[in-house]
């Protein structure tokens, strides 16, 4: 039924400001502003992503958005260079010293590395091969 129709995904942050910066600035996205609305980040492909101001706002519990990356290392360390601190997990899924999840085999999934927006989202580069 939806199959021919436009979609987007949202999620919400407690701080316009502050995460405009952080997508625009520190992510490098392209990012516009619907003044009264909420910030509208436009990925690459031709995706896009509506983030909204949200009073009582909790950060997701999952991954909101994730960028495949060609290169896991150069893009961790890229961010890092930029302030990003990736998360650390040391129970069944486990990270490296980078916070890099590694998979040496694609049906186990990709390899990937999780960090944080100034609101608490979770967000996630992945290298797929």
């Amino acid at each position: 039924m939806l199959n021919k129709n436009k979609a987007f995904s949202s999620f919400s942050v407690d701080d316009l400001e502050k995460a405009k910066k952080f997508y625009a600035e520190t992510l490098g996205l392209d990012v516009s502003e619907e003044k009264g609305m909420g910030l509208n980040l436009q990925l690459a492909g031709g995706g896009s992503v509506f983030i909204y101001s949200k009073p009582n706002h909790q950060p997701a519990t999952f991954t909101v958005l994730n960028f495949i990356v060609e290169d896991i290392d150069k893009s961790v360390d890229e961010l890092i260079s930029r302030g990003i601190k990736f998360q650390q997990y040391t129970g069944e899924l486990q990270t490296d010293e980078k916070g890099i999840a590694r998979s040496t085999d694609p049906k186990e999934g990709p390899s990937i590395a999780w960090f944080a927006d100034p609101a608490g989202n979770i967000l996630s580069v992945l290298q797929e091969k």
